[in-house]
């Protein structure tokens, strides 16, 4: 709740800052141009996804990298389509490589922070251990 809120802060004082500064006419031509460019971008993905399909399956980037790539286009061209100046920056930011990678590895890294389970160090070396019991059979057959 508290993100939002701070969204929400942040998305209001940057789109007045803006949108003072260049008028009503311009931030209206901002935000018909930033949905359709989102709405250009999104019937385009399918053409950059499986291009970057491709690339996987020759071995030019990882499937991580694939993923990483595609999330980060997906969500900027919603962005692009949401309005708001504080979106359309992030969202334009996210379909540039390196700010992409960036939120990405971040997200990553909290995704796996996730699924890790605590275990103690007892635990840890008892998944290595197969337990085997052997049984002797004495038979007196005389």
């Amino acid at each position: 709740m508290i993100y939002f809120l701070l969204y929400l802060f942040l998305e209001i004082f940057v789109s007045v800052e803006i949108s003072s500064a260049i008028g009503p006419f311009w931030t209206f031509v901002e935000v018909i141009g930033s949905a359709i460019a989102g709405l250009l971008l999104l019937t385009n993905f399918r053409y950059t996804f499986f291009e970057n399909m491709q690339a996987v399956m020759e071995g030019r980037i990882t499937p991580e990298s694939f993923q990483k790539q595609n999330m980060a286009s997906l969500i900027g061209a919603i962005l692009l389509i949401v309005p708001g100046f504080l979106t359309d920056i992030v969202g334009l930011a996210l379909q540039f490589g390196l700010f992409a990678n960036i939120v990405a590895n971040r997200l990553a890294k909290r995704g796996r922070k996730n699924e890790n389970i605590q275990t103690t160090p007892f635990q840890e070396g008892e998944s290595d251990v197969i337990d085997v019991e052997i049984i002797e059979h004495h038979s007196d057959h005389r």
